[in-house]
């Protein structure tokens, strides 16, 4: 049981120091939110270090890592991903809780609290997140099937790249426009058709740049698709990890989902690309 006591007080000194960085990071309202959250944190280690009767120093490799998250993906991202990995001191709050009162207030405050407070947390980048999932999945899917259809059908490396580039430019374009034209008519709509538009358009064209760069730094078509897939699978990643935790949903769910749908047509087009091919007898 001391090592349970040991475990969730490293826990707990490394989320205050967590959220006392965003603190310092955020303004006005955020920053007193996040403040609150560092504070319960802290006095719920205090709590436990009565029961340890030693000091803990937090867990650095982690403090490291969610500062980078704070910089990639923002702080909403983070305050939930904190709360998701909170569990097992969830489950030992309530033993303890049956035993000292003291306790109960601390698990309230992890089961309730907490959430409360990131529901009233304000970053543009989570308001405008809609946006963002339209451009990263519709790239995913059309330009990757582009790719799979141009790899197929022309097999010249530095071709394919221009010719997936060009698309994806205009496809990325387009999308914005898209997003602007949907966001300036909704009138229920609170985001600004602009923000929104330019949120799409970064999205949608940073996918595309990843997936066609390979074909520039190769010769080799075969290698360039094997690259671009692999970016594109590593993408699909990211941005399932991303939504789940964003939106509390289950992250196996999100990326089988993305995962079969962009590999379901990356197969189609590159049959079609085969048989474009040899239909039309391309030789490039």
């Amino acid at each position: 049981m001391n090592h349970k006591f040991i475990e969730a007080q490293v826990s707990e000194i490394t989320g205050a120091k967590i959220y006392g960085f965003l603190s310092e990071k955020l303004k006005g309202k955020n920053r007193e939110l996040i403040k609150e959250i560092s504070k319960d944190e802290f006095n719920h280690y205090l709590l436990l270090k009565k029961i340890t009767k030693v000091d803990v120093k937090e867990d650095f490799l982690q403090l490291i890592l969610y500062k980078i998250l704070y910089y990639v993906f923002g702080v909403v991202f983070v305050v939930k991903l904190m709360e998701r990995s909170e569990s097992d001191a969830v489950r030992l709050y309530k033993e303890l809780s049956n035993k000292d009162s003291e306790f109960l207030s601390v698990l309230e405050d992890e089961e309730r609290h907490e959430e409360e407070l990131i529901g009233l947390i304000e970053e543009e980048r989570v308001y405008y997140v809609s946006s963002v999932v339209l451009g990263l999945n519709d790239a995913l899917v059309e330009i990757t099937g582009t790719i799979s259809g141009l790899s197929s059908a022309l097999q010249n490396a530095r071709t394919i790249g221009v010719a997936a580039l060009i698309t994806g430019v205009a496809a990325s374009l387009s999308m914005a426009a898209s997003e602007y034209i949907s966001k300036k008519t909704d009138l229920l709509s609170q985001r600004n058709p602009l923000k929104a538009a330019v949120y799409t358009f970064v999205a949608y064209f940073l996918v595309v740049l990843g997936l066609v760069l390979p074909f520039f730094f190769v010769n080799n078509f075969v290698i360039g698709f094997i690259f671009s897939i692999i970016f594109g699978f590593l993408i699909v990643v990211v941005f399932s990890f991303y939504v789940s935790i964003i939106h509390d949903t289950e992250f196996k769910r999100t990326f089988s989902e993305m995962f079969f749908v962009v590999i379901g047509v990356v197969v189609i087009t590159f049959f079609l690309g085969y048989i474009a091919r040899k239909l039309f007898n391309v030789n490039i």
